[in-house]
């Protein structure tokens, strides 16, 4: 089953974890240190909520969650031959998942993200929100733009 995926920028993770928890009753599916996500059944949607201060409330990127690798080289195949101009990412971690995945900009400048969850990345940290902690992840950024103009991971 995919989904379209909506990556917001918060100020307060643990204050947006309990306002979208009621909104859609439902638990994170994922928590980490500046890092939620939600599994959303109905309407299927897979809200991230990445903890950005100074930027909270805004939209940090759009994506669609796939099941397989062969669904994103799918997707990827099928914009490239439309002309999209892609940026691939292979097995790469981020935010607390392994991942492949492509990305395209839309003409406003929109981030899509096409990717797969291939595994989860320090599970020993689910419930943990000490921001202190995502050092143990790496530098602590997630879906930070990259120079290419598209984020980094999400």
């Amino acid at each position: 089953m995919s989904r379209v995926q909506l990556a917001l920028n918060v100020e307060d993770l643990d204050s947006s974890v309990d306002f979208y928890r009621k909104l859609f009753n439902v638990e994170p599916a994922k928590r980490r240190p500046g890092y939620a996500n939600f599994a959303i059944a109905e309407p299927p949607l897979k809200l991230v909520l990445l903890e950005n201060p100074g930027s909270g409330g805004s939209l940090n990127h759009l994506g669609v969650e796939l099941d397989t690798t062969d669904d994103v080289e799918a997707n990827q195949a099928r914009l490239t031959d439309d002309g999209f101009v892609t940026d691939e990412q292979k097995n790469t971690t981020c935010c607390y998942a392994v991942q492949d995945k492509f990305w395209v900009t839309a003409p406003d400048g929109e981030k899509w993200e096409h990717y797969v969850v291939l595994g989860d990345s320090f599970p020993e940290l689910e419930g943990e929100t000490d921001p202190a902690l995502s050092m143990v992840a790496g530098d602590g950024s997630c879906c930070t733009p990259a120079e290419s103009g598209a984020p980094a991971c999400c």
